[in-house]
């Protein structure tokens, strides 16, 4: 009979399991050992799953946007119609006697669902734009910022934890009062003033030009605050393996400082960055939706998740899934990331604590 079992698996012993339900395993690396563990964790996989169908969803915004609702993500229709079941309908009442009743203007058509062939299947706002399409085009912004500035993010942090860890002295102090600078500001307050302030003027230094409402702003600030959060960890890492021996016998052997970092430190720091790039996507899509609601992230008339809750906060009493459906799209793409990077660390970590039907 299957039971469920926890159990603190060593790296021994986790092998063992796996040569004893999938057979042998000599030879094989600890990277398929991982996945074997990671395969049995449907959880995670469904919950990676969830957010691969969030991010094609959002690719797809421009097919969607072209070929059914047949409208951009910035383009109003005040005073116009369409067709739902046969019958003209106003995207955005004039307003006026109906059957000699009085109906107020400009109130935004609701969700049509698929009534209407595509069309405003959430509605539409205020300027009769159409909120499904505005949805997924604020999605692949929300997640171009998110993964961008997690890949910016730790790009950077490894560099800086592999020069602070490996050579120490003054580049290690150099680097850490440089995170120490950063960790000393509370992260949301310091990408708001950085993120209001380029949202005015734009970058325009080192040969570097970018617009204020470029999506490269955000994507930027939010990467400059996150780096410590990563770097300091991974430095820490780096500063135990260090002293390792087969640190010792490759500096022995002649290896350079260059081939010493990239081929033994940064292969033995990579199942924790993987985790950690995982969870800072997550991370900074939350930032991302914070700075767009405060007016310092993504700016208007680009959507994104957090521009449009701002943009339906004013009507959450008369129309309330304006601001309802992308705080849930955000609670979704969050929650699968981090459910996922969970399991991901528990897969890569031999000690972690899995479960097992025997």
């Amino acid at each position: 009979m299957a039971t469920e079992s926890t159990t603190d698996f060593t790296l021994d012993s986790a092998a063992a399991l796996a040569a004893h339900e999938e057979g042998p395993i000599e030879g094989k690396s600890p990277w398929l050992l991982a996945w074997r563990r990671l395969r049995r964790n449907y959880v995670a996989l469904a919950f990676l799953g969830l957010f691969l169908l969030i991010l094609a969803a959002c690719c797809l915004a421009p097919v969607y946007a072209r070929h059914v609702a047949h409208t951009g993500p910035n383009t109003g229709h005040l005073g116009e119609t369409f067709v739902r079941d046969g019958k003209a309908t106003q995207i955005v009442s004039k307003g006026g006697f109906t059957n000699g009743v009085f109906k107020a203007g400009g109130v935004p058509v609701g969700p049509q669902l698929w009534h209407a062939g595509g069309r405003y299947v959430l509605g539409a706002d205020n300027q009769g734009r159409d909120v499904a399409v505005r949805l997924l085009y604020g999605g692949l912004n929300s997640l171009f910022v998110g993964i961008g500035s997690a890949v910016i993010c730790t790009f950077f942090a490894i560099v800086f934890a592999l020069l602070a860890g490996f050579y120490g002295g003054a580049p290690d102090w150099i680097i850490s009062r440089f995170f120490d600078l950063i960790w000393a500001f509370p992260v949301l307050l310091l990408a708001i003033a950085l993120g209001t302030a380029l949202s005015i003027n734009g970058f325009h230094h080192f040969g570097i030009n970018i617009s204020s409402g470029s999506l490269w702003i955000p994507t930027l600030v939010i990467s400059y605050v996150l780096i410590p959060y990563v770097g300091r960890l991974l430095r820490g890492q780096i500063l135990s393996l260090r002293e390792k021996e087969f640190i010792e016998a490759a500096t022995a052997q002649g290896a350079s400082p260059v081939r010493v970092m990239f081929s033994e430190l940064l292969p033995n720091i990579a199942s924790s960055i993987l985790v950690f790039f995982t969870l800072i996507i997550a991370s900074n899509i939350l930032t991302e939706a914070g700075l767009s609601f405060l007016g310092a992230g993504v700016q208007p008339p680009n959507p994104s998740w957090g521009t449009l809750i701002a943009e339906g906060q004013d009507r959450i009493q008369t129309a309330p899934w304006l601001a309802i459906i992308p705080g849930i799209a955000i609670v979704l793409t969050v929650l699968s990331l981090n459910v996922f990077g969970d399991g991901l660390r528990d897969a890569l970590d031999p000690r972690a604590k899995v479960r097992m039907d025997r």
